[in-house]
Formats: C-alpha cells, sequence, structure tokens
C-alpha cells in the first residue's frame, strides 16, 4: 500500500505565506511519502487550474513524487445557477487539469445540500436523482480520459456513508467510485469502523485522519472546534493522537482487500510539518499491527 499526503495538509503554512504550494512537493519527498495529491491549486493573479498544472507535474517529475489525485469542488444542486448539466461542463475542464497532472483519479463533490430558498421536498433521497445525473455524466467524460472519478464523504449532506453508499450505487459505473475518509464520518455523526466498513467495496482512495471528539453535551471547547451535524465538538487531530480508530479502520481496509493509496489529510492546530510526521510514523506502525 502506497502512503501519500493531501496538499490540504499544509494549508496553515500556504495561508500564512511560510510555504508556497510549490515548496509543498519537495517537503512530501523530504517526509517519505510515496505519492502526493493536490487539493485545489493556489492561483496567482492571471493563472488557472489548466496554465498552472504543467508546472505542477514537471516539479513532482522533478521530485520523483507521483501525484495520484485531484480534489476539487462541485455542487450538482446549487453550483453553475442550479444547472447539474452546467456544472458537468464546467468540471470537464477540471477533468483535464486532472490529466495533465498525471493523475489517475479526480474527487469532486456532490453537494452541500438544498439552498435555503428551495421550496419542497429536501432530503437526500430527493436529491439523488440529480446527483446521480451529474456524476454519472462526468465519470463517462473522464473515462475517455482515463481519470477515475470519486465522490468523498464530506460536506455535511452527502457524508453518511448509507448515502454514500446509495450515490455510488445510483450512478453504477465502473469508473465512478469513493475517496473514503475515515475520519469524516464523524461530523455526520457517523461512527468510523462501521462505517468504513460499509463503504469499502467502494473505495478509489482512502484517506487517514484523525479528530478529538467531545461530546455536544459539554462546554464549548473553543476555538479550533467545530460541530458536528448532532452537535458534538470535532478538531482536527494528529493521526493516532485523537478518537478515530485508526487501527481498527487499516484492519478493515485490509480484509477488503484494499491496496490503493492511502493518504494523510491533517487539520490539527498542531504545526504540520510536526503534525504530519508524526502521523506517518504512527500510521506506518499501525498498519504493521493492524
Amino acid at each position: 500500500m502506497k502512503l501519500g499526503v493531501s496538499s490540504y495538509s499544509f494549508s496553515q503554512l500556504v495561508g500564512k505565506g511560510t510555504m508556497s504550494q510549490m515548496d509543498i512537493i519537495p517537503q512530501t519527498r523530504k517526509m517519505g511519502f510515496d505519492v502526493i495529491e493536490f487539493s485545489t491549486l493556489s492561483l496567482s493573479k492571471g493563472e488557472t487550474p489548466l496554465s498552472l498544472a504543467p508546472r505542477i507535474k514537471e516539479a513532482c517529475d522533478k521530485a520523483g513524487l507521483p501525484i495520484v489525485n485531484y480534489t476539487i469542488g462541485a455542487d450538482f444542486l446549487n453550483g453553475s445557477n442550479g444547472d447539474w448539466k452546467a456544472e458537468v461542463e464546467r468540471l470537464k475542464d477540471e477533468v483535464r487539469v486532472a490529466k495533465i497532472l498525471g493523475a489517475a483519479g479526480m474527487r469532486h463533490d456532490a453537494t452541500g445540500g438544498f439552498a435555503a430558498k428551495h421550496r419542497g421536498a429536501r432530503g437526500f433521497d430527493d436529491a439523488l436523482p440529480t446527483l446521480i445525473k451529474g456524476c454519472r455524466a462526468l465519470t463517462e467524460f473522464a473515462a475517455d480520459l482515463g481519470i477515475k472519478t470519486m465522490v468523498e464523504n464530506h460536506g455535511f449532506f452527502c457524508q453518511d456513508s448509507e448515502r454514500v453508499e446509495k450515490l455510488a450505487n445510483g450512478v453504477n459505473h465502473p469508473n465512478f467510485g469513493l475517496l473514503v475518509d475515515m475520519g469524516n464520518f464523524l461530523c455526520a455523526d457517523d461512527e468510523p469502523a462501521k462505517a468504513l466498513g460499509r463503504v469499502m467495496p467502494y473505495a478509489f482512495h482512502v484517506h487517514a485522519k484523525d479528530f478529538h471528539v467531545k461530546p455536544g453535551s459539554g462546554a464549548n471547547p473553543g476555538a479550533g472546534w467545530f460541530r458536528s451535524r448532532a452537535g458534538a465538538f470535532l478538531r482536527g487531530s494528529i493521526i493516532g493522537h485523537g478518537d478515530v480508530p485508526i487501527r481498527q479502520c487499516l484492519g478493515i481496509m485490509k480484509r477488503a482487500g484494499y491496496d490503493g493509496v492511502l493518504s494523510i489529510e491533517f487539520e490539527g492546530m498542531e504545526d504540520p510539518i510536526q503534525g504530519i510526521s508524526i502521523g506517518l510514523d504512527n500510521l506506518r506502525r499501525y498498519l504493521a499491527e493492524a
């Protein structure tokens, strides 16, 4: 199993100007990762993802660091003025970016849910037909370019394991699957090990992520914490320092026969370099023990 890291893990440093997106590449290689994934490209004035992608690919090739996945936002309910067909057309350029990067896969969102102004039924099953049409149309286009597409358990509305399983089965295309984030299930109050066991048959890519968890009945812990859909308090942590049963989840992955990429996505308050490094050491040990 190859170990990777998402560029999102360095966002604290990029946001402060301490590190550029290009700096992430040699740093990732130095830390000992096998591969990297890019989450939304940071653009300078006048740049587009299509113009920046060749430079990122060149830098990764120079570092000997394959790009395995490209992660972007999407919304088939509300994006492109609520026109799912127009949203598919917009996303086709992102598939072309993934092709330039040499990534085998592209993760896109499905939706964050119905807009506040929406009138009528607004449950997940009500959104599902539109999400299925959008995901299927995009993956059919991406298949012709050799790019697999996937949706992540992400964004609260399309996050529960039962919901993303419904979406994967509704699209029902060999080029479409899931990016499974073992920590993200907590945002929808879905127990990670049980949820992971449900959706591993659809996994194209997996994120290792850990969270500290406090019950929503307690006092608000303050800055750095956010709330799950049911009100629990969550804070990103170093792999192994939080409450996600990482080793149990890795065992589920192994028994499911998963042999793809496992990427760290670090969202903790700690220094990212230290947090990612400790997490990588822990992840390697847990993989050997699982």
